[in-house]
């Protein structure tokens, strides 16, 4: 453990598995609903860090993303489809960090019912784009770090702990399996 955890004076760990896990992940990407998108990862290379818009988080805790057919990430996925997604919602709580692995597909029905007019800006052709391709990302593994309140109680026990000389920081971190 940690040092800084050893002197913690109340638990701030807790692994999390199948829906619990699952309700920490949509918590977290509903608080950033964008992350860093790393390929590369188990290749041996360099990995490759861009950020991207997570287009929906199903049910089954399915990442879905459009990207470009010719983009260097595409490229690099039919390589290695392992990824890693990071997520940073605030300042101070909200981190996620998510092994997984990427499908890429040209499926029009996803396409459709993840278009967003914005989507035009890297799309200009449009929905019909013939450039877009769709990646889900299926998580298997990860790590989260939040505050188990809020930012205001975790604000007021930082300051404590400041104060008396203790560690009161609020947090909870711990792994994410599915």
């Amino acid at each position: 453990m940690d040092s800084i955890n050893r002197q913690q004076p109340e638990n701030n760990r807790k692994d999390l598995q199948w829906d619990e896990a699952l309700e920490k992940i949509k918590e977290l990407t509903d608080k950033a609903s964008t992350c860093f998108f790393c390929t590369n990862i188990t290749s041996g290379k360099a990995f490759s860090t861009r950020p991207m818009s997570v287009q929906k988080l199903d049910e089954n805790g399915i990442f879905w993303f459009l990207s470009a057919k010719d983009s260097n990430k595409n490229a690099e996925l039919q390589l290695d489809s392992s990824v890693q997604l990071l997520f940073q919602g605030s300042n101070y709580s909200d981190f996620l960090n998510i092994y997984g692995t990427a499908v890429v597909s040209d499926d029009k029905e996803k396409i459709k019912e993840l278009w967003q007019p914005i989507l035009k800006t890297w799309f200009t052709e449009g929905i019909d784009d013939p450039r877009i391709s769709v990646i889900s990302v299926d998580p298997a593994e990860g790590y989260y770090w939040d505050t188990k309140h809020n930012m205001a109680i975790g604000l007021i026990k930082r300051v404590a702990g400041a104060i008396v000389g203790k560690t009161l920081d609020d947090s909870i971190e711990g792994t994410i399996t599915l």
